[in-house]
């Protein structure tokens, strides 16, 4: 075989390949979604009866790529069952609605324990005295691929969906906010304008969350979000996604960046 033979048949077999690859996805795609899965998310996710037809059919599609691609596990003796893993699933893929998406690409495994779950901490004081102590987390995500949830915390927040507390919103948040490369409180946002109306606004937003948490005021924001600017980012999902509407009139601002970035505009969902 001659080199110019050769570059040939690598050609070929690479322009196969792509053909292939978009065909299985097509293929993929066009497979119906479940009946079963249907149910589950129009029974348990109060919101998803509320989408428009085309961002019920683009959720219906996430939720497939998404159960096909990551790894569920139960731990401490959970049994997973379709009901378990579409619930996350169709949350989790709210997130990703109308925005070029990878698929939470850095994300591998989804734990899932029967309810809230110990994780060891370690702290250091200002006088750099190292303690340990044991703390009930209702979810957690790592930057090394993993989301680990509570279910009957789950099951809580999406049963309530207007109250500003949703630990799928939350933790998926932070697997958006991780694919910048840190956990910062800043996903990938495009362009250079876009990052300085995000630092603009959100620091304003979260030192105003802060003195409200400082002077014992309350807030539509829960002050779990004062604690650093990648949980205050994490916390105005929940609110943004379960609470627009309160969103939109008492912080405008905010409310218009949450939904450049998200690409739609939850209030137009409310009855």
């Amino acid at each position: 075989m001659t080199a110019a033979q050769f570059l040939l048949l690598v050609c070929m077999i690479a322009v196969f390949s792509v053909v292939f690859v978009k065909l299985k996805r097509r293929w993929f795609e066009r497979k119906p979604f479940p009946s079963e899965w249907q149910r589950i998310l129009a029974s348990n996710i109060p919101i998803y009866k509320r989408l428009p037809q085309a961002l019920q059919a683009q959720l219906n599609n996430h939720v497939k790529y998404f159960m096909r691609d990551k790894t569920f596990y139960g731990c401490d003796g959970l049994v997973l069952t379709d009901e378990i893993k579409v619930t996350i699933a169709g949350q989790a893929c709210l997130l990703i609605l109308n925005r070029p998406t990878n698929q939470y690409f850095k994300l591998h495994h989804v734990l899932v324990y029967p309810s809230s779950f110990v994780a060891s901490r370690s702290e250091q004081s200002a006088s750099g005295v190292v303690s340990h102590k044991k703390t009930g987390l209702l979810g957690e995500s790592w930057s090394q691929g993993k989301v680990i949830l509570s279910w009957d915390d789950v099951f809580k927040g999406v049963k309530n969906f207007s109250d500003g507390q949703n630990v799928v919103l939350h933790e998926f948040a932070h697997q958006l906010d991780q694919e910048s490369g840190s956990t910062n409180g800043a996903p990938l946002l495009g362009s250079q304008s876009s990052y300085q109306s995000w630092t603009r606004v959100l620091s304003s937003e979260f030192e105003r969350l802060q003195k409200q948490a400082n002077s014992g005021f309350s807030s539509l924001i829960d002050q779990y979000g004062a604690t650093n600017p990648a949980e205050f980012f994490a916390v105005v999902t929940e609110t943004f996604f379960e609470r627009p509407v309160q969103l939109r009139r008492r912080h405008p601002e905010l409310f218009e960046e949450m939904k450049t970035f998200y690409a739609v505009d939850p209030s137009e969902w409310i009855d």
